[in-house]
């Protein structure tokens, strides 16, 4: 399997400024890590880059054209996904007016970060669709398709788990800011519950064009 340099270097920019672009898995690894701290925080980080690429393997079978193009799979996934991150987000916001009280947040456990993180990301129809219609544009057909959608999307995944950790290592400063802790909590808590609320309200209201 080779992949010529000019495409490679082409997909790892875009790859990149695509990483970086705020979605629903910064927000709820945000969100754990107001919650639970760096280590939920870490753990939902793990938890999304699994669910990535169980999406890189479905995509490499063949797996995530069917759900693409059936639109019964995809309206039932689509919603599935939108009912989950509304439900992420009025959790945070019902989290209470002071998320860190008594100096020690509410915690779930890492093992629940970790699967609460496989489900959002399994759930995140967009990502399907978005290694399907992205990856074949830097395949080379000469070479195995499968080995190379696999070895691509695998960067993308380790490209946005390094993004996600970032976010949690900034949020977990905030939150340690000293007298400022308790406040910037709060807001966090608070931006992390309308983002996954308005991420779910657009799943929900998107024109379904399948």
């Amino acid at each position: 399997m080779e992949l010529l340099a000019p495409t490679f270097i082409a997909f790892l920019l875009a790859a990149t400024a695509l990483a970086i672009t705020p979605g629903p898995g910064i927000a709820y690894v945000v969100a754990r890590t107001v919650s639970g701290g760096r280590p939920e925080g870490l753990a939902s980080c793990a938890g999304t880059a699994c669910g990535g690429l169980g999406h890189v393997v479905a995509g490499a079978l063949g797996l995530s054209a069917l759900v693409a193009k059936s639109a019964a799979t995809f309206t039932v996934v689509k919603y599935a996904g939108a009912a989950y991150l509304i439900y992420l987000g009025i959790r945070a916001l019902r989290a209470g007016a002071d998320p860190l009280a008594d100096a020690s947040p509410r915690t779930s456990g890492v093992g629940r970060a970790f699967a609460e993180g496989v489900m959002v990301e399994v759930l995140n129809v967009k990502t399907a669709i978005f290694f399907l219609a992205f990856i074949p544009q830097f395949v080379n057909p000469a070479q195995g398709i499968a080995q190379q959608f696999i070895l691509l999307g695998s960067i993308c995944v380790v490209l946005n788990t390094a993004v996600d950790v970032l976010a949690v290592q900034f949020a977990a400063r905030l939150l340690s800011n000293g007298r400022l802790m308790r406040t910037r909590a709060r807001l966090l808590n608070r931006c992390s519950g309308f983002t996954m609320l308005a991420l779910g309200a657009y799943v929900v209201v998107q024109r379904n064009q399948h």
